[in-house]
């Protein structure tokens, strides 16, 4: 059985995964971070061995770059990826399939939490910047830290490829593959509990007998979210958290590049609560056009 997670400290830490070519979306990020947010100890950015000197430009007091052969096995080898012209990397090993960029980035997350001592770790994404005032304080509820779950959110069929992460997120944690969960945990600003997720580490060593990340990338579609909300759900019965639908970031997934006046309207569109803005870099809207909407420029 698995233990209740403690009681909080409170403590926060604000964690990204990056790579180069999101570089000038981060220091955009980190700027806004440091304009609008507080409550929170350290920034830690994780990267890929060979993206470090290039953003150590971004390392500040509180701002800390960390390499990833210092969170992944040393079995897991990174590699410039051959079959592309563009200059991308894939990681191999022998005993989890071939992985690319993103994949990574969502181990590096999961593996931060044994090299940390914060009570919660707040991601946000590189592509993300803040736009009203943030206290990460306000991420612990009376009923535990805040844990974003959109009920019956797999049910449309355009997020048929999140079911699949779902179902082998059930894999992974060892829930009986009969129940299947249409349960949304996914954004681009997320909090968890840093005990919640080196448990949740724990236990997929103990289901399958091998380390975490061998288990959990012995298939390509897997998603992080998804471990961590079905884990909080499915294993631990929500101890220690406070569920809620409301996310904390206005989300443009995909769609068409958005021009200014898009841009604009769309700003224009966020809830009440939301604090940031996250806009995918592969659509490829312009970040000058963002800088000066938001005042960055």
């Amino acid at each position: 059985m698995n233990a209740v997670p403690s009681p909080p400290r409170d403590t926060v830490s604000v964690v990204t995964a990056s790579y180069a070519a999101d570089f000038e979306r981060c220091r955009l990020l980190c700027e806004t971070l440091d304009r609008r947010v507080t409550g929170f100890d350290q920034h830690l950015i994780l990267v890929a061995g060979h993206d470090v000197a290039r953003f150590e430009a971004l390392a500040s007091k509180n701002r800390i770059i960390v390499d990833e052969r210092d969170l992944l096995p040393r079995w897991l080898h990174v590699m410039r990826d051959p079959t592309s012209l563009a200059p991308r990397h894939m990681w191999l090993s022998f005993r989890t399939k071939p992985l690319r960029g993103w994949h990574v980035q969502q181990l590096r997350r999961m593996a931060i939490a044994d090299h940390v001592r914060a009570d919660a770790l707040l991601y946000c994404d590189s592509d993300v910047v803040f736009l009203r005032e943030f206290d990460c304080a306000t991420l612990w509820q009376p009923g535990g830290l805040r844990f974003l779950r959109r009920p019956g959110a797999l049910a449309d069929p355009k997020l048929a490829p999140q079911r699949l992460w779902s179902a082998n997120a059930g894999r992974a944690l060892g829930i009986d593959a009969d129940r299947t969960s249409l349960e949304d945990y996914i954004a681009t600003v997320i909090a968890w509990r840093r005990d919640t997720l080196a448990g949740m580490c724990s236990h997929i060593e103990a289901v399958h007998g091998r380390h975490w990340v061998e288990a959990v990338a012995s298939t390509r579609d897997f998603s992080e979210c998804m471990l961590y909300g079905r884990y909080v759900d499915e294993v631990l019965g929500g101890a220690g958290h406070s569920a809620t639908a409301e996310e904390l970031c206005h989300i443009y997934w995909n769609g068409p590049r958005l021009n200014e006046a898009d841009l604009d309207q769309f700003i224009a569109g966020m809830a009440p609560g939301q604090v940031a803005l996250g806009l995918q870099s592969f659509v490829g809207t312009d970040l000058g056009s963002i800088r000066r909407l938001i005042g960055a420029a």
